[in-house]
């Protein structure tokens, strides 16, 4: 490793600016395994719903209330955890929630009643919510500024990549082999192997120890990376405000970008749980209805299409920027999920029907990780991040529970008119984010605040 580059470094320009080290990109691959180890959690009780119905004999109001728990606690876990990875450090909080993942879903998988998987559950939530927050900081600040867009809509495609896998497992062994049990236990084992890995590969990073005016850490995360040591760091770095949830709420620069990138968030997730959530239960149903087993299939390709257009679409956004390939994907995205309502006649029908509707949903979700990287400053990133996804989580958590309301109220025939309602909050979604501020996060807060209208650049 070379010497010290001098005083006053910025070590945030010195990983953008340098080449990607193997090192780095090994952070990036276990941050693709971990958000695929949240997409297999987070869908595990869809995965097991049609073996939870049969065997408790509960109608889909209830259910609703099963596929919701996680999606509660995740957002709380990403609004409580992700300001503690900004105070407490991304590696560290990723650890905690692995901890709370293994616990959760090994519980779950033991529960006996509605009201015991509703509250082991929601502490897998936690952990997941936590976890989404920590990873998106960690992917954005270890890769350069080259990479960092492709490297982030990587990271996304992971969540439907770990459904994949998942959906393969659960159909093809777990579900026949062990039950629906049997899906909790095998990711309780899986998240708790992923432990001691993090802990070996991941060093805590440059930017959030630059944050806390530690100029050895950043010096060791530098090291580790393959770059050389700075001297000290930027005088600004030891007066910087600490982060919080008040910042990105008060600060009139960042109010805007936070507010509709949380709501703009929420109401695609609406749209998106919808299908991920439901998918299995109503293919399950539908006449002339499927064994679990081969119902679950149809949420393993709706997630061969996300993984698809999620990997995709960051080479989209590195052509074309953020904003208008985003908005055209949540326009098509609800447009398939209207398409997925008129129902279909074979298994294979049901299979592309979740295909082209995960390809494009997913994608609008890739648009909006890389918005979230972009539209907040290094020392609130994760704060931002978790903030905006657990206000998003509300949207989350609400759809089974609207979808299944939906169907209380309409009848489990009415699939077409529930699904032309659930699509509606893509639509939503799509108007706010085109009126998304287009500028850095970092810019942002480095500007000065005027009663005059802040100028834009384009998000590229």
């Amino acid at each position: 490793m070379a010497g010290p580059s001098g005083g006053g470094a910025n070590p945030i320009n010195v990983i953008n600016d340098t080449e990607m080290h193997w090192r780095q990109w090994a952070v990036v691959v276990l941050m693709v395994l971990l958000n695929a180890l949240d997409g297999f959690d987070v869908l595990s009780s869809a995965f097991a719903a049609p073996g939870i119905t049969a065997d408790w004999g509960i109608p889909r109001s209830e259910l609703g209330i099963v596929l919701s728990a996680e999606l509660v606690g995740m957002g709380f876990g990403s609004v409580l955890l992700g300001g503690a990875a900004d105070k407490f450090g991304r590696k560290n909080t990723m650890i905690a929630c692995l901890v709370a993942m293994a616990g959760g879903m090994w519980m779950a998988g033991h529960a006996n009643g509605v009201g015991d998987m509703f509250v082991y559950r929601f502490i897998t939530g936690i952990g997941i919510g936590g976890m989404l927050t920590a990873t998106n900081a960690v992917t954005a600040e270890s890769t350069n500024s080259k990479w960092r867009k492709a490297c982030i809509a990587v990271y996304v495609a992971g969540y439907p990549l770990g459904a994949i896998l998942g959906g393969i497992a659960a159909s093809e062994w777990l579900l026949d082999a062990y039950g629906w049990r049997g899906v909790f236990d095998f990711g309780a084992i899986v998240t708790a192997a992923l432990i001691p890995v993090v802990m070996l590969v991941v060093p805590e990073t440059a930017a959030y120890h630059a944050s806390k005016d530690n100029l050895a850490g950043v010096n060791k995360t530098l090291g580790a990376f393959g770059k050389p040591a700075i001297g000290s760091l930027p005088a600004a770095a030891a007066d910087r405000e600490k982060p919080k949830v008040t910042d990105i709420l008060s600060n009139p620069q960042l109010r805007p970008v936070t507010l509709l990138l949380a709501f703009g968030y929420m109401f695609h997730t609406v749209t998106f749980y919808y299908i991920l959530k439901f998918a299995v239960q109503i293919v399950a149903d539908y006449p002339p209805g499927y064994e679990p087993s081969d119902a679950a299939t149809v949420l393993t390709w709706a997630n061969v299409g996300g993984f698809l257009g999620s990997a995709l679409f960051g080479f989209v956004m590195a052509r074309f920027g953020i904003r208008w390939p985003t908005a055209l994907m949540l326009l098509i995205g609800s447009v398939m999920v209207v398409s997925f309502g008129m129902g279909r006649e074979t298994l294979d029908g049901w299979q592309w029907a979740t295909i082209l509707t995960g390809f494009f949903t997913n994608a609008a979700i890739s648009g909006y990780y890389a918005a979230f990287a972009r539209g907040f400053p290094a020392y609130a990133r994760a704060t931002g991040t978790g903030f905006v996804l657990g206000v998003g989580r509300l949207g989350a958590a609400g759809s089974p529970l609207l979808a299944g309301a939906l169907f209380a109220w309409l009848g489990d025939d009415e699939l077409l008119v529930v699904s032309i309602i659930m699509a509606m909050g893509s639509i939503v979604s799509l108007i706010l984010f085109l009126l998304l501020p287009e500028r850095e996060g970092d810019d942002l807060v480095a500007a000065p605040i005027t009663t005059d209208k802040v100028p834009t650049k384009e998000m590229q």
